[in-house]
């Protein structure tokens, strides 16, 4: 190994390779993993067994009957296709034809939630506020419901914004923020048409007769909605916030979201699980295991093992993909 007189490289293997000083490792082993915590909210900031889950289903297969003319013998396999093929019940509606005023529709799906049963969460919060990172909410639900749990949870207080239903698909055609008045998350012009009152479904597309067939050939309309598990969602939203990747650690109960995010290159936590799937980094059962399944996050000290030439192997983290 040859040093290269006054030049900050050694030539190893008739190769010029750059030396870096004590304080350039330095500052490169203390800086953490991560710059941004981004948590989704329904079942994981709060459990599954919270009995809002169950109420959402009963009031969008209400809402089909009462606003759709569903018949309520098909609701439940409607819905189950919808969300299957789409990520959200109202992406698919969107899809197949129903022209659905968004406000409406949210208003009817998450008035009557047992809001109740969301209970101040002192561990979660304490958790929350000892992390020294960038905390963002993102989630497919619309903002009063996201804001009204948040503040149930005693939350509100604890992350930077929040990307929501209304980030993604503003209905005006304007810059679209919430939650921090200094807080702004800019939204593109809308890519869908101002919804009009009421619902129009003048030409559906019949899914529950498309998945009944041996082997369906038409193709499935899209939708104009934009939400997760759809990579162009978390690559808008990634943009929004102006986050890398690569340095955010995603935290989700949707095995389908996870996954679409870790194509992305997000650090994935997989909520309500106590073992990984495919596309998540870590699981845990509950957001409180939070300190036992990702202790890293509150080492105060980055320790890093600097490899010196010949003698010392960096330790590599691996995870399945």
């Amino acid at each position: 190994m040859e040093k290269i007189p006054n030049a900050g490289f050694t030539r190893v293997f008739g190769f010029p390779m750059e030396m870096k000083n004590e304080d350039q490792i330095t500052q490169q082993a203390q800086r953490p993993k991560y710059d941004c915590l981004l948590f989704d909210l329904d079942d994981t900031l709060y459990p599954l067994n919270s009995g809002l889950a169950n109420a959402i289903d009963k009031n969008i297969k209400d809402y089909m009957v009462e606003k759709l003319g569903a018949e309520p013998s098909k609701t439940g396999e409607l819905v189950n296709l919808l969300y299957s093929n789409y990520g959200t019940t109202i992406a698919g509606l969107r899809a197949i034809g129903y022209d659905i005023d968004y406000e409406e529709y949210y208003s009817f799906v998450h008035g009557k939630l047992p809001y109740e049963n969301l209970k101040p969460d002192p561990v979660l919060r304490n958790l929350l506020l000892s992390l020294p990172y960038r905390k963002l909410i993102f989630t497919n639900s619309d903002k009063v419901h996201t804001i009204k749990a948040l503040e149930r949870l005693g939350l509100e207080d604890c992350f930077e914004g929040m990307i929501c239903f209304e980030t993604l698909n503003p209905i005006q055609k304007s810059t679209v923020f919430y939650y921090e008045a200094d807080i702004k998350f800019e939204g593109s012009k809308s890519i869908n048409p101002t919804p009009k009152n009421g619902v129009e479904c003048s030409e559906i597309f019949d899914i529950i007769e498309h998945f009944a067939q041996p082997e369906p050939s038409a193709v499935l309309p899209e939708t104009p909605i934009i939400c997760k598990p759809s990579e162009h969602a978390i690559k808008l939203a990634l943009k929004m916030a102006n986050l890398n990747p690569q340095r955010t650690l995603f935290f989700e109960d949707s095995v389908r979201n996870i996954q679409s995010g870790k194509r992305l290159g997000l650090h994935t936590v997989l909520v309500g699980r106590s073992y990984r799937v495919k596309g998540a980094d870590y699981a845990m059962e509950s957001i409180h295991n939070l300190k036992e399944a990702v202790p890293e996050l509150w080492e105060a000290d980055i320790k890093a093992q600097v490899a010196c030439p010949g003698t010392e192997k960096l330790a590599v983290e691996t995870s399945d993909i």
